[in-house]
C-alpha cells in the first residue's frame, strides 16, 4: 500500500505544476464535458470497458469547475484591491 506522504507529495506537486489560465480552464473543461458524454453514450450501448471512468470523469470536471470559480474569485478580489 502506497504510504500518504508520498501520495501527498505527489498531489501537492501536480497542483504546483498545473496554472492556468481562465480561459484555459474553459477549454479543459469543454473537453471534459465532450468525453463524457461520448463515454456515457458507450457505456449505454455496452461497449464502455471500466465504467468507474465515468466517475473519475465526473470528479475531473468538478476539479475543474472549481479552479474555474477560484480563479474568478481571485480576479473579482484583485479588482477590488485596485479600486481601494
Amino acid at each position: 500500500m502506497a504510504d500518504k506522504k508520498t501520495i501527498n507529495a505527489k498531489v501537492a506537486s501536480k497542483k504546483a505544476v498545473e496554472v492556468k489560465t481562465l480561459d484555459q480552464l474553459k477549454e479543459e473543461l469543454v473537453k471534459l464535458r465532450n468525453n463524457y458524454r461520448e463515454s456515457q453514450r458507450s457505456h449505454q450501448m455496452g461497449e464502455l470497458v471500466n465504467p468507474r471512468a465515468l466517475t473519475v470523469q465526473r470528479k475531473s470536471i468538478a476539479r475543474t469547475l472549481t479552479a474555474i470559480k477560484q480563479a474568478e474569485l481571485s480576479a473579482v478580489k484583485s479588482d477590488q484591491k485596485e479600486e481601494n
